[in-house]
């Protein structure tokens, strides 16, 4: 019986895919590089490794790490600016939240996951939520998802996942759990081969649907 829900942030629950394409764009346009969202969407959501790609194709002079150190200002200003919920998941979040625990687990920092939640308001909504720090190795290792499930109590076989990337998908599969997809946009033809659900929409998670896995 499925007793979490666990929650991707960056496309599932926040829209700032975008977002992070514009601040990549700004520290890489220094480079005179400039990355397009078919690359982007390529390269860093389906695969988690952005920088990694982006410092071995265009021989960049700084690391992944620095790279990733030089777009963290950018983005939090651009947040700041403003960021708005993907679309149903704040009513998903409260939907589910009668009736199951629920937490986050992102690669996203714990400062900028600590703003999203708060400017969209829904930070009391979750029972616990997992950033970066909290693990060691990132998505698609299952490290944040086997963390969160600890975070609320639960074995992983009683949590299910909620994630929009290839990536994601790996990730609470080998925590194995069951998955369910809810591809945007950005991640339409990421492969959801072992994603146990694929929605069209957050309005078709419900608890009657978490009951079927």
């Amino acid at each position: 019986m499925i007793r979490g829900v666990v929650f991707d942030l960056d496309g599932v629950v926040a829209d700032t895919e975008r977002l992070q394409w514009a601040a990549y764009r700004h520290v890489l346009a220094a480079f005179g590089i400039d990355v397009g969202i078919d690359e982007y969407r390529r390269e860093w959501i389906a695969t988690g490794f952005g920088p990694e790609y982006a410092c071995r194709t265009y021989r960049l002079p700084i690391t992944p790490d620095e790279l990733r150190a030089r777009k963290a200002p950018v983005y939090q200003a651009m947040l700041r600016d403003g960021v708005s919920a993907c679309a149903g998941a704040g009513e998903a979040l409260v939907r589910l939240r009668a009736t199951h625990r629920i937490a986050l687990a992102t690669n996203t920092a714990r400062v900028e996951v600590d703003f999203i939640l708060a400017r969209l308001g829904v930070a009391d909504v979750f029972h616990a939520t997992v950033a970066r720090e909290d693990y060691a190795r990132p998505k698609p290792a299952p490290d944040a998802y086997l963390a969160a499930a600890a975070a609320l109590g639960l074995p992983p076989d009683a949590c299910a996942v909620v994630e929009d990337t290839e990536r994601g998908v790996r990730a609470g599969a080998a925590a194995g759990m069951p998955v369910i997809a809810v591809p945007n946009e950005l991640t339409f033809d990421n492969d959801f081969t072992l994603a146990t659900r694929r929605l069209d929409h957050l309005d078709a998670l419900t608890a009657e649907l978490l009951a079927t896995l």
